[in-house]
């Protein structure tokens, strides 16, 4: 479509985006389930669900669970599997002009690294997105987002497997320092970061005095996460050199603009997708609307455009 001045075309690591209002991983399923609610050849991207070695049945129910301000969420990974999505879902998904991320996950650096460079040579796929808020079974079920020195391992190491497709990481927030644990990313070689994802959360039945999810805990995602995700894309922005993909309960054209000024390069789209299938072409239009008002003629002049004090303050220990 043609717009009167402002363009939303951008590019990382060498591949192009007609957008930045992407899809998040685990919330568009394989994106042409979304078929009946939007023209997917408008969005910018589309994250596919987490891919494993082989297909994951994924967690007994209760698996999903709506709270006051989100979701709270338990699916294990339920997932076709790298070759059954290679084979199956991606030749009709490519029919689209949107560029395609798969985002990966192992139990072991290892398996990562099989699911990577089977992937590289794909020309239908635009980047890999590494869910490192995986438990790596050979460290006792820590996960490899959690300690620096097991993200720069693993991230190390798809990077030298796959050496084609763009690399990008996404980071839980479950951690004490994200700065630090983005660091490593980019020292092993990240050409991007996402961030965040879920918070750890749970919910009780107080009829039944058992918790609502079959795992007890599960990923809090939605509105109530978004003031952390704005800070940490606003922190971690500030410390890399490479772009952040931003993250975290975005439902709005207003949302997305927030994450853009903090710095983020792209954002994308995740629980909005469950209550309201069509909210990426929302916020695309909101976007193009705000630029166009505010005379801003390419995300160049949006991403990290947040005016601050010339000190910005330490974190409050206390809050």
């Amino acid at each position: 479509m043609g717009y009167r001045m402002f363009n939303p075309k951008i590019s990382i690591a060498g591949k192009d985006f007609a957008n930045p209002i992407w899809t998040a991983s685990g919330t568009f399923a394989y994106g042409t389930e979304f078929e009946p609610f939007l023209d997917l050849n408008r969005v910018g991207a589309v994250i596919v669900k987490g891919l494993s070695l082989q297909p994951r049945e994924g967690n007994p129910p209760n698996r999903i669970y709506e709270t006051a301000s989100g979701m709270l969420n338990s699916i294990g990974l339920q997932n076709v599997g790298m070759v059954n999505f290679v084979e199956e879902k991606l030749p009709r998904l490519k029919r689209y002009r949107t560029q395609v991320i798969a985002n990966i996950f192992g139990k072991t650096e290892e398996e990562y690294v099989q699911i990577a460079r089977y992937l590289d040579d794909n020309a239908d796929i635009a980047g890999i997105e590494l869910n490192i808020s995986c438990p790596n079974v050979k460290e006792g079920g820590i996960e490899f987002g959690s300690k620096p020195e097991l993200t720069y391992r693993v991230v190390a190491s798809v990077r030298r497997a796959a050496t084609r497709l763009p690399l990008y990481v996404k980071l839980s927030p479950n951690v004490t320092d994200i700065v630090i644990v983005a660091r490593a990313c980019e020292e092993g070689g990240a050409d991007a970061v996402t961030l965040i994802n879920t918070l750890v959360g749970m919910a009780i039945d107080v009829d039944e005095q058992r918790p609502v999810l079959s795992t007890v805990f599960g990923g809090l995602s939605g509105p109530a996460v978004k003031p952390i995700a704005l800070r940490m894309v606003y922190q971690v922005s500030k410390a890399l050199r490479i772009p952040v993909v931003g993250i975290g309960g975005i439902s709005r054209w207003q949302d997305a603009v927030e994450f853009f000024l903090a710095g983020a390069s792209a954002i994308q789209v995740g629980t909005a997708n469950f209550y309201k299938p069509n909210a990426v072409i929302e916020i695309l239009d909101g976007l193009i609307q705000y630029c166009e008002r505010k005379q801003i003629t390419s995300m160049q002049g949006l991403t990290g455009a947040l005016k601050v004090p010339i000190e910005v303050p330490e974190i409050p220990a206390g809050g």
